[in-house]
């Protein structure tokens, strides 16, 4: 069961006693219900269109956040779990059933997998048959050349201005759609088109930070987490590292 934030208990049990208090006879004033943005950071009583605004905003006010869940795209379905900040990107991505680590320092691309990733696919389900390589490449971290198909498509994973800005942007005529809960904190949703379009649910605590995402058309759901809490992206030890060239295997 989850547990009901205190605050919001206390402020039932104040709206509760005031009404006791205002009846006369069998008569109440009106409004002696919980308002859901009482105490909140306001954005609840806002627009849609404004509500999306100040979420974008809040997201690119700070220098760092996780997002973990799912993406998917040109037909692979890819299970994130990533930290982001303006300097690089690092984390996990799960595809075809392989798991592999992704980081970014700079321009600088670096994929570590096991040899049986290199020597089986190369992320996207495509066998590969140079075992030989594989055993160079398995468990060191490869960079990955800047005209090489894996950059672009997996860069894109670790790059937050970019990755934030596509997905925040719900798709359609937006709306707002009520007051929930991601994890103990209460949200305000906003969907796009009816929740066709997309749904993200917005932080009512602290800076309207998205929460949770749903995109559109069946692409993933995400939650984001840690806004604003710094990590470090470090250069490998060049014993961890191997550059093979200007294409990795098959990719």
């Amino acid at each position: 069961m989850t547990a009901i934030p205190q605050g919001r208990i206390r402020r039932a049990a104040l709206v509760t006693a005031t009404c006791a208090l205002v009846v006369t006879g069998t008569v109440a004033l009106s409004g002696c219900s919980e308002d859901p943005d009482a105490g909140t950071n306001g954005v609840g009583k806002l627009s849609a269109d404004k509500i999306q605004s100040r979420t974008k905003a809040a997201a690119g006010s700070v220098d760092a956040v996780r997002l973990s869940g799912t993406v998917v795209t040109s037909g692979h379905t890819y299970q994130l779990d990533m930290r982001l900040k303006s300097e690089g990107g690092t984390g996990s991505v799960t595809s075809e059933g392989a798991t592999f680590h992704v980081l970014r320092i700079g321009e600088r691309l670096y994929l570590k997998a096991d040899a049986d990733f290199w020597s089986h696919a190369d992320g996207t389900g495509h066998k590969s048959g140079d075992a030989a390589a594989a055993g160079k490449l398995g468990g060191k971290y490869v960079k990955v050349p800047q005209g090489d198909p894996a950059y672009k498509r997996f860069s894109g994973f670790t790059d937050k201005a970019v990755l934030l800005d596509g997905l925040l942007s719900l798709h359609g005529k937006l709306a707002t759609d009520g007051h929930h809960d991601q994890s103990g904190t209460p949200t305000i949703r906003i969907t796009g088109d009816s929740g066709s379009g997309g749904t993200l649910d917005v932080s009512l605590e602290g800076k309207p930070y998205p929460l949770r995402l749903v995109r559109a058309g069946g692409a993933g759901t995400l939650s984001f987490s840690d806004w604003g809490k710094d990590f470090a992206v470090t250069q490998p030890a060049k014993n961890e590292t191997v550059d093979y060239g200007k294409q990795l295997p098959t990719s």
